[in-house]
C-alpha cells in the first residue's frame, strides 16, 4: 500500500521530473551551453541563463551531508518522528529526501547513499518518490 505524502509541486517543468521518477529514473535538468546540473526543475540555467535545459540520468548515489528530525507535525500525513536528510549528489546538486532502512542514529556525515524509489500518493495520485538507501563502501 503506498505511503501518504504532503502534496508534491506539480505543472510545468515539475511533471517531467515525476514521470521519470514513475520509471524509477531520477533524472535532473541538465543545461546545453555550460553543463551545469540544475535542481530544483527551472526553466532557465541559473548559472548562465541559457534555456537549453535537457533532462539527463543521472547516477543516484551521492553522500549524506545533513540531516533533521521533525518533531513537530508539520503535514498531518507524516508520522512523528520525521527524518529528512540533505544529500549531495555526485553531480554537484544538494537533494533534499528521506532515508529508507536507515534512521538518525545510523547517520554519519558524508555516509555513502544511493536512491531508491518508495510507492508513495498525494491528492494527484500514486507517485514514486525518490528516497536514500545506505550504500556498502
Amino acid at each position: 500500500m503506498p505511503e501518504r505524502r504532503p502534496n508534491r509541486t506539480l505543472g510545468g517543468v515539475h511533471d517531467e521530473f515525476w514521470r521519470f521518477c514513475d520509471q524509477r529514473e531520477l533524472r535532473l535538468q541538465q543545461c546545453g551551453n555550460c553543463a551545469t546540473f540544475v535542481w530544483p526543475p527551472v526553466e532557465k540555467c541559473e548559472q548562465c541563463g541559457d534555456a537549453g535545459l535537457e533532462w539527463q540520468p543521472v547516477a543516484g548515489t551521492g553522500a549524506l551531508m545533513s540531516w533533521a528530525t521533525f518533531d513537530y507535525p508539520y503535514h498531518r500525513e507524516l508520522p512523528l518522528p520525521w527524518d529528512t536528510i540533505l544529500v549531495e549528489l555526485e553531480e554537484g546538486p544538494l537533494f533534499v529526501s528521506n532515508p529508507l532502512g536507515f534512521t538518525r542514529d545510523d547517520m554519519e556525515p558524508m555516509m555513502p547513499v544511493s536512491v531508491d524509489f518508495l510507492e508513495c500518493e498525494d491528492d494527484a495520485g500514486p507517485f514514486l518518490l525518490p528516497v536514500f538507501r545506505r550504500r556498502p563502501l
